[in-house]
């Protein structure tokens, strides 16, 4: 399998398991229905492990735009691989999105809230405020990838850490997912919206785009800010990237404070 195909299909099955249980959760007559936040972070969590379980081998999993590029600024990758890894994953998010609609084709039409069904495929802010809302998905991502690359440092038995990476991310969400529904991920909300607005939902209203690019600009500074001081502060390579890396965080969340009137929340219940 090449590393294309391996992108393609983790990130796929990762939407499958997390955008599926948001639909269960949040879609009516679904014998999952209002079994709340724990399962939803639950099911993420696994999610994440199953894909890297299926396609570590073949691609590394990065399966998150925000971790290829973390680890080609930090040197780690390279970026001539960065654009098939993303469009990659991108398009492996709209698949595994198709697949949730299908599997819940009857439910759509049973629920009518239009925020739920957004819901299902991409996050939105419980208090829409641009630059906090920023502010959370950059240190989520933060706290994701400083994470991944010390629990990579440890030697544990052999296949467990993608098990290990699946409970980080119910720690995040169970910690952390509160406020924006962490993204922590650009193609796993950038797909899923686009999916929405592409597909013949019933009832289905705004796809949100005022708010999208917050779950792609928040992932991807606090991926890059992860691994630089995972670099410096762990291992004690400190680059100049890491102060670049900080002036533009800095840039785009002043920015954010400044713009005009408060994010537009689709969705009023979170799902991932």
């Amino acid at each position: 399998m090449s590393p294309f195909l391996g992108e393609l299909i983790g990130t796929a099955l990762l939407i499958i398991f997390g955008a599926g249980v948001c639909a269960g959760v949040n879609l009516k007559k679904s014998y999952a229905a209002n079994s709340g936040w724990i399962v939803i972070t639950m099911g993420w969590g696994l999610a994440v492990a199953v894909a890297v379980y299926a396609v570590g081998r073949y691609s590394g999993a990065h399966l998150n735009p925000a971790l290829t590029v973390a680890l080609a600024i930090s040197g780690d990758f390279p970026w001539k691989d960065v654009p098939g890894y993303v469009l990659a994953q991108v398009l492996g998010a709209m698949v595994g999105a198709a697949v949730v609609y299908l599997h819940y084709w009857p439910h759509w039409k049973e629920t009518d809230d239009p925020g739920v069904k957004l819901g299902v495929f991409a996050t939105g802010p419980a208090v829409p405020d641009a630059a906090a809302n920023l502010l959370s998905e950059i240190i989520g991502t933060f706290v994701l990838v400083l994470a991944i690359l010390a629990i990579g440092a440890n030697q544990f038995a052999d296949g467990l850490n993608p098990f290990i990476v699946g409970f980080l991310i119910v720690a995040i969400g169970l910690s952390l997912g509160g406020t924006t529904g962490y993204a922590i991920n650009p193609a796993r909300d950038f797909g899923p919206r686009l999916a929405h607005f592409l597909l013949p939902i019933p009832g289905k209203g705004s796809s949100n785009w005022a708010y999208a690019w917050v779950p792609i600009v928040g992932p991807l500074l606090g991926g890059a800010l992860g691994s630089l001081v995972y670099k410096a502060v762990f291992l004690g390579k400190p680059t100049g990237a890491l102060w670049g890396v900080l002036a533009a965080t800095a840039a785009v969340l002043a920015a954010a404070k400044m713009t005009k009137g408060r994010t537009a929340s689709a969705a009023s219940r979170r799902s991932l």
